[in-house]
């Protein structure tokens, strides 16, 4: 849709009371009860929470280099999908993103698709080699103007370099995003370590690797007065040192995935490489932790860390199996399932969570999670939480299949989203 004016009717934002919103020219114009519609395009939302458009601090889109598995077009049509109007792209496709100008490409190959804003992170070393500095300034500069440096898919683990990026990205207020994980004690790794990996013989990876890393990178982030992202943290352990790093005033932020707030490592015992994943499926105890730390806000956001792949990259035997799951479709009924309808968020915090907090790291938020609100910019997401729905992987944007949750009932459905006033996506309501 195109129209440039346009009246949401009886939507209820954060989970609030019913109000009309009218959007016109991309932006939020009035908010009230029985606004007059005009010559505006009416929209029947009734029942339907209004969020702010979400917002994904961390998406693989694999281009350029793996369009086999997913490109900017079909990742971002599944993020619409998902409710998202922003998506954070990493870093690790095939050339790395680690100069202007690969960020410049995938800056512009996602204005061209339109679904929604992609804004791309740029590689914190050449290559993802974890031995020279990438042109970091370069990349700040370039009109991608990147804000977030990670070589998610590896940890930077040489403590010098990691330090010295974190002063470099000072000058332009950018935040390194670390990956933490600790190659030496996860060599040959296939799932998390515990009684779980014992029983099936697979070599375990320890948590220590992860929070090794996290005390690491908060100590020298303290050190240099510099700002540290953690990846897709995972572990209670590593809920309690950003937990600490925060008491002690450091400027260190956190996301959490979808599935480490869902599925377990007993999920390894079916051998079904769907669920090889990194950091891998935890402990039931580590879903209560970082489900707890994402309801008081030691952990900032959720990021979905989207990672398709193609089907021969999954159906072989599980050591052979890449590592990664699909997010960006089902993130919110995700969220919703084990936070809201758990009593541990309100919509209101979903809003932060998914939206605000995501885009206030990445630096986007001049456009994004700004709130329903006259006058800033008409990013929204309508969402139906009384639905329920079995996951199909089949019925995706996405060009992979490799969706963890195929076959599960999950709540909600996104029935629309809106991209400075455009709606890129729409999904069929049943009528009465």
């Amino acid at each position: 849709m195109t129209n440039e004016h346009s009246l949401i009717r009886g939507a209820r934002p954060l989970g609030g009371d019913p109000s009309d919103v009218r959007i016109r020219d991309g932006v939020f114009v009035e908010i009230g009860a029985d606004l007059d519609a005009g010559d505006a395009t009416v929209v029947e939302a009734r029942d339907l929470i209004a969020l702010p458009g979400l917002v994904d601090i961390h998406t693989h889109l694999r281009e350029p280099g793996r369009e086999d598995a997913e490109t900017v077009e079909s990742g971002t049509r599944a993020a619409a999908r998902g409710g998202y109007t922003c998506v954070f792209a990493m870093a690790n496709t095939d050339p790395v993103a680690d100069t202007a100008g690969v960020v410049e490409q995938v800056w512009r190959l996602g204005r061209e698709a339109g679904h929604c804003d992609v804004q791309p992170i740029g590689a914190v070393t050449i290559g993802l080699e974890g031995e020279r500095l990438a042109e970091l300034g370069a990349m700040a500069e370039s009109a991608a103007a990147v804000r977030v440096f990670s070589d998610d898919g590896k940890c930077v683990s040489d403590a010098l370099l990691m330090r010295r990026a974190l002063e470099y990205v000072k000058a332009f207020d950018g935040v390194v995003a670390q990956h933490a994980q600790e190659p030496r004690l996860t060599k040959d790794a296939q799932m998390n370590e515990g009684d779980v990996s014992g029983q099936l013989g697979m070599t375990g990876w320890p948590a220590v690797a992860e929070e090794a890393i996290i005390a690491r990178d908060s100590l020298l982030a303290a050190h240099v007065g510099s700002r540290l992202h953690v990846c897709h943290l995972s572990t209670r352990g590593s809920v309690e040192l950003v937990r600490s790093a925060k008491a002690k005033g450091w400027n260190v932020t956190a996301e959490v995935t979808p599935h480490h707030l869902l599925l377990t490592d007993e999920l390894a015992r079916s051998y079904d490489p769907i669920y090889k994943v990194n950091p891998p499926l935890r402990t039931a105890d580590d879903v209560a932790a970082v489900r707890e730390g994402l309801a008081d806000g030691t952990i900032d956001c959720v990021g979905t860390d989207h990672a398709p792949h193609p089907m021969e990259d999954k159906e072989c035997e599980w050591s052979a199996a890449a590592f990664g799951m699909l997010g960006l479709e089902t993130a919110l009924s995700v969220v919703q399932h084990t936070m809201v309808d758990t009593g541990l968020l309100t919509w209101e915090q979903v809003a932060d969570r998914m939206s605000a907090a995501p885009a206030r790291i990445g630096r986007v938020s001049v456009e994004h999670g700004r709130g329903i609100v006259v006058g800033e910019p008409a990013n929204l997401t309508l969402y139906d939480p009384s639905t329920t729905r079995v996951i199909d992987p089949a019925d995706t944007a996405s060009q992979s299949r490799n969706n963890p949750y195929a076959g599960l009932e999950l709540p909600g459905t996104v029935v629309e989203t809106y991209l400075r006033g455009v709606r890129t996506h729409e999904h069929e309501r049943a009528t009465a």
